[in-house]
């Protein structure tokens, strides 16, 4: 590599791609679904959520996952499908930040940390597939 190229190289390898962004986000929101699916017995005390809230948002999340790793596979990715998936990132921060400002559910202190933590999380995800979007 010479001198003359790597500037530019690195500037532009160092985004990532809408498809890389919306598969990173759909393993995490897998994951974290079925965290909430299989750990519901243990995490609700932890987090002060029922055991049906967290089957509920765990099986929402799994659906969310396979959507977005769905969404991520299309040649090319649809514009409209992206923006919604921003969309929903953007709602489910603010859902949560909401939840904790507001006290809508029961939370302890450790799922009120962990709430905003999610929010800011997903929120960095819905930044981060704007930007690919915007660079189409």
């Amino acid at each position: 590599m010479n001198t003359t190229t790597a500037p530019n190289t690195t500037a532009t390898t160092s985004r990532l791609s809408l498809k890389s962004v919306l598969l990173l986000d759909a393993a995490v929101t897998g994951t974290n679904g079925l965290a909430y699916v299989a750990g519901f017995g243990f995490l609700d005390s932890w987090l002060g959520l029922s055991s049906t809230h967290l089957l509920l948002i765990g099986a929402f999340l799994v659906g969310c996952s396979a959507i977005l790793a769905t969404i991520a596979t299309r040649r090319p990715i649809p514009r409209g499908w992206a923006t919604f998936a921003i969309e929903v990132n953007v709602a489910w921060m603010i859902g949560s930040l909401a939840t904790v400002a507001f006290g809508w559910l029961d939370l302890t202190t450790t799922g009120n940390i962990w709430t905003i933590l999610q929010a800011g999380i997903v929120g960095a995800f819905a930044a981060m597939q704007l930007s690919a979007v915007r660079r189409r």
